[in-house]
């Protein structure tokens, strides 16, 4: 059994590396152009309006307080 490694010539390998970092003008704008497809498509379709968010809020605001009065009473009926 042969136990000597032999590595090919440095010169190949930076010959292959060289050739793989090109890329193409058609494809840099097909890239630019999925990229903005996909952000447009998620955007939002309807903007809510400011009551709405307002009323979000608070209902959010609504159950956090729930959530700590629920705590509080749990903690206060294990002592």
């Amino acid at each position: 059994m042969n136990t000597t490694l032999q590595h090919p010539p440095q010169q190949v390998l930076a010959l292959e590396h060289r050739a793989v970092a090109h890329v193409g003008l058609l494809d840099r704008v097909a890239l630019h152009l999925g990229l903005a497809l996909i952000t447009w498509s998620r955007r939002t379709r309807v903007n809510e309006s400011r009551e709405r968010r307002a009323h979000l809020y608070e209902q959010r605001l609504a159950r956090l307080e729930r959530e700590r009065a629920a705590e509080r009473t749990l903690r206060l009926t294990r002592s």
